[in-house]
């Protein structure tokens, strides 16, 4: 069992997951239900199931929850992008989620290959 909050790829995906709160509390009240919730919920995806990864036996467990991770970043790249193209969010808010979200799913990836390797 791994303390998850001692990963850099936990921290950072906590760390964009407080980034997309901000970033959408401006969005508009009729959204709260629909793309606010479905944007907040992708991204809070990704550091939980890193979490959940780390509670489980064994690194192909780990594996398996980092995947699913990786699904969440993915579904969140898309919201960011839908939320921008409906001026939701402004380029440049975009340009630092999309950025921070890449990294992200870099470090996911890595990570799962180096779990593959081991076992």
């Amino acid at each position: 069992m791994k303390d998850f909050k001692e990963l850099e790829v936990w921290v950072k995906a906590h760390q964009l997951t407080l980034a997309v709160y901000e970033a959408t509390q401006t969005f508009p009240r009729y959204e709260f239900y629909g793309l606010t919730s479905q944007i907040r919920r992708s991204c809070a995806s990704i550091p939980a199931n890193i979490a959940e990864g780390c509670g489980r036996s064994g690194d192909a467990e780990l594996a398996r929850f980092l995947q699913i991770a990786m699904g969440s970043a993915s579904e969140l790249e898309y919201h960011i992008l839908l939320a921008r193209d409906l001026s939701l969010l402004n380029s440049l808010a975009y340009d630092h989620l999309a950025s921070d979200v890449t990294v992200v799913k870099r470090m996911l990836a890595s990570f799962i290959k180096k779990l593959k390797a081991d076992y």
